[in-house]
């Protein structure tokens, strides 16, 4: 029915869901929004997108000294070549070219030089059957990470058509596989990561501010309730959030609740403690993103507390379960849902999940109270999915 996340997010449906939050580098600059998803139509569009790459590193270069350079360049290429004999690669005749000898620095030259932004990349990737999200690309063209699994590579190769390079031009720049598992990257976002997944909702709800989601701060305590109205769809939920600031400065929170269901939209945000500064719905993605300020900036390890309800409109299904994930260890989390007195289950669970869409283990049967309400209370939270599902009679 419902996820969040360490600091935050949520789902709410007829199928398991998830959740998150942690600590900042500087940000990059953001990648401007999005046109919206069209067809690709003819090369009329790259001269539409021309000097609109989505990141600021993308920007073409002044062309005047670099067309003068780039046969001089290309030449003392072809002259190390012969003296060393060496293979003259696509990748040395581009670098030679124009100075660019690392896959990210090709990628944003490229990118430039074709005046495409990352949406119309992402756009046409898709229409041959490749689905790369815009913040992957960003991710590639910045160095923080690098295509290595056989869906990515394949993207690879349609990147030096699109972008009119030589075949294998990015292929050849790409370093040894990096490390996996407990030495994926550092911080916020390679813990998101293990316990989400690539290309997750959270990833494309928060786009560019994904690689910070939360970096500042993290969570200690979190309280959520979960209402279940009289036909058994979720009727509302809210949250209390304890967090501790990791360094100085935090001014404030993102969390992300996704709902499976695309009739269940947000119809009311109340926030008690902290002040909303965001509220965005996004349909496509069944996802709010919500920005809560703190109020003042904290000193590191100051604590603050935010809380926040939300008002659902009726969903079509039932909804079966609640999910929290959480990329670090909290100190306790409680999580209630109330019944409907109309709508009781015939049986409640807790479960655990290793990482999103993993199986369900640690199953125990919970009983229902005499307020027709279940709750599980965890002390030392592992990171990874907490749930509660249950189930109705014929």
């Amino acid at each position: 029915m419902s996820r969040r996340a360490d600091s935050d997010e949520t789902r709410a449906t007829a199928r398991p869901g998830r959740e998150d939050g942690d600590r900042p580098d500087p940000p990059d600059p953001p990648d401007p929004p999005g046109r919206g998803g069209r067809p690709d139509r003819d090369d009329r569009d790259d001269r539409d997108d021309r000097g609109r790459t989505a990141d600021a590193d993308a920007r073409p270069d002044q062309p005047g000294a670099d067309a003068a350079a780039e046969p001089v360049r290309t030449e003392e290429a072809h002259i190390t070549a012969a003296r060393t004999g060496r293979a003259l690669t696509t990748s040395a005749l581009h670098a030679a070219a124009t100075g660019a000898d690392t896959f990210p620095a090709v990628l944003r030259e490229a990118l430039g030089r074709r005046g495409l932004s990352l949406e119309r990349v992402s756009e046409r990737l898709k229409a041959r059957g490749i689905t790369i999200s815009q913040a992957t690309l960003s991710s590639w063209q910045r160095g923080r990470s690098q295509p290595e699994r056989a869906r990515s590579l394949r993207a690879v190769d349609v990147l030096e058509e699109i972008l009119d390079l030589p075949a294998g031009t990015l292929r050849s720049l790409l370093g040894p596989r990096r490390p996996r598992g407990r030495t994926t990257p550092p911080g916020a976002e390679g813990a998101a990561l293990q316990i989400l997944g690539e290309d997750s909702v959270v990833e494309k709800a928060l786009g560019a501010r994904f690689r910070h989601f939360n970096q500042e701060t993290s969570s200690l305590m979190v309280h959520d309730i979960v209402r279940i109205g009289e036909c058994g769809t979720m009727s509302g939920f809210s949250t209390t959030n304890v967090l501790r600031a990791g360094r100085a400065g935090a001014d404030r929170a993102l969390f992300v609740l996704s709902f499976d269901d695309e009739a269940a939209e947000p119809v009311d945000i109340r926030v008690t403690c902290g002040r909303l500064a965001e509220a965005t719905y996004l349909k496509g993605l069944k996802s709010l993103v919500l920005e809560i300020h703190f109020g003042r900036k904290l000193a590191k390890l100051d604590t603050t507390v935010v809380s926040y309800a939300v008002e659902v409109s009726p969903s079509l299904t039932p909804a079966t379960h609640y999910e929290r994930w959480s990329r670090t260890n909290l100190h306790e989390y409680l999580q209630q849902v109330y019944f409907h007195p109309g709508a009781l289950p015939v049986d409640c669970h807790r479960y655990v999940r290793e990482k999103v869409g993993a199986p369900p283990r640690a199953q125990r049967r919970i009983p229902l109270g005499a307020a027709h309400d279940v709750h599980v209370l965890t002390s030392r939270c592992k990171p990874g999915v907490h749930g509660v599902a249950w189930e109705y009679g014929p």
